[in-house]
């Protein structure tokens, strides 16, 4: 088995077309046909049902295509960490977020990257939680923008800050008010959640404890940090979010959480050797997150005072 016959397997598992395979791989017909008897042979299994009409993958066929895909991955992986790079030569550094990760973070810091690598190639992945690490594991991503987890033994991790949890609301609510709000606070609040498979732990066990005793008439779920601040701009309920979460100019009123631990949010990556652009993102992004954390303070002091 070679990585060749690999790439024309996966080329006609994409397509179900031998014709369209070989004109991806720019080989013939034939060759991309004697390659998978080969491996057919190899293997002793038939990879693909044919008939005159049709080309679909067998049973076997599906039980190795993930198989196919990830030798072949691996073996990328290692040619590239042999590759001299020439000057001309991109620079991919991939970030992996969650879908909701406020990415108005990025903009700023890979523009001062790009001046100091011109070559900066950057590749941003967005997955659930569930999946973001997995990213890590399989060495698709160079480094991970989300929330410790300990139950991740993969990889180093590195603080950049500590988000605290807060109660939103808009500015005509009852809560508006508040200096400070508990969990008996939003017994007669209608509430704005956010699905538990696509949000932190901390921010799904605490809506966990709100929705104790309530009829599902009160509650409005989201897929998003997003969809949720939306519906509490337009006056719809209340909701919890990061306060990094908050877009820089919402309406929406910030209202502490009383018992609430602040959320530690960093990077995970597995290695900074020989990885320049991974050591200049980490230091711009305590930057960035310290500035930006000062300017919440301040306008959330301001919003205290009026």
């Amino acid at each position: 088995m070679n990585t060749f016959q690999l790439s024309c397997f996966l080329a006609v598992a994409e397509s179900l077309n031998f014709a369209r395979a070989a004109e991806k791989l720019n080989i013939t017909q034939p060759a991309v046909t004697h390659q998978i008897h080969s491996l057919e042979a190899e293997l002793n299994v038939k990879l693909f049902r044919r008939t005159t009409r049709s080309v679909s993958l067998t049973q076997e066929g599906r039980t190795f295509l993930p198989d196919a895909q990830n030798i072949l991955a691996i073996s990328n992986r290692a040619k590239k960490r042999f590759e001299e790079p020439s000057d001309h030569e991109i620079q991919v550094f991939s970030i992996g977020c969650h879908n909701y990760m406020p990415l108005f973070l990025l903009p700023d810091i890979l523009r001062k990257m790009r001046e100091t690598h011109p070559n900066l190639h950057p590749r941003l992945l967005t997955v659930p939680f569930q999946h973001l690490y997995r990213l890590l594991e399989d060495e698709d991503v160079d480094v991970i923008l989300g929330f410790a987890d300990p139950r991740r033994s993969h990889g180093t991790y590195r603080e950049l800050a500590k988000v605290p949890i807060v109660c939103v609301c808009s500015p005509d609510s009852p809560l508006a008010q508040r200096s400070s709000v508990n969990v008996s606070d939003f017994q007669d609040q209608r509430l704005i959640l956010i699905d538990p498979e696509k949000s932190p732990g901390q921010v799904s066990s605490f809506q966990a404890m709100l929705t104790a005793g309530h009829p599902m008439s009160d509650f409005y779920f989201c897929e998003s940090f997003e969809a949720a601040g939306i519906l509490v701009e337009a006056g719809f309920g209340v909701s919890v979010l990061p306060q990094l979460f908050i877009p820089p100019n919402s309406s929406m009123i910030q209202i502490p959480l009383e018992n609430t631990k602040p959320m530690s949010l960093g990077l995970y990556y597995k290695t900074l050797q020989q990885n320049e652009p991974l050591k200049h993102f980490i230091r711009l992004m305590k930057e960035n997150l310290e500035n930006l954390q000062q300017w919440q303070d301040m306008k959330f002091n301001n919003k205290k005072g009026k």
